[in-house]
């Protein structure tokens, strides 16, 4: 059963997570292509973008990107479900890589829920409704979706290191 419970937790994360963080890191150049820039500013730097100069394909392609990091994101409630289980039937609930993993994962969905998806809506909002679009915006949108692809990156490598582990490997 814990390997039926691994494998089926393994293949989630490869099919639920790995979608989010593809998506999720093409969002900002697919805003910032789907925008044009407006007058530079007085120090000569680009001061924002009028939205919706790209084609309806530019911004058809945000739009797609956006859905599947929230579909994505729903169906990854599978994988720490899935996760809890096999360590339930592996016995190692109190491992410090397992506590470390579970944290590590909260971090990552917390970040995903609160600071990427919301921020994603306000920029599809903002090119479907012709608004200006800041590029410092979609600059911290990738510094949190980096930061998102890097907690789930320790997280892989601890379940497949599993320092201080007795069960194997």
């Amino acid at each position: 059963m814990t390997k039926f419970l691994l494998s089926l937790h393994v293949l989630a994360a490869i099919l639920a997570i790995g979608p989010v963080t593809v998506a999720a890191s093409m969002f900002p150049p697919a805003v910032r292509r789907a925008a044009v820039a407006l007058p530079v500013g007085p120090g000569g730097e680009e001061t924002a973008t009028a939205a919706g100069a790209g084609d309806a394909t530019d911004v058809g392609t945000v739009r797609l990107l956006h859905r599947i990091c929230r579909v994505y994101a729903g169906l990854g409630i599978a994988v720490p479900l899935l996760g809890l289980a096999t360590a339930l039937a592996m016995g190692v609930l109190g491992d410090a890589w397992l506590i470390a993993s579970i944290t590590l994962t909260a971090a990552a969905a917390g970040i995903l829920l609160a600071l990427v998806l919301p921020r994603q809506e306000e920029l599809l909002a903002d090119l479907t409704g012709r608004r200006p679009v800041e590029r410092a915006r979609t600059a911290r949108l990738a510094m949190f979706t980096g930061l998102f692809n890097l907690l789930w990156a320790t997280v892989t490598v601890l379940m497949i290191v599993r320092p201080g582990s007795t069960t194997g490997a």
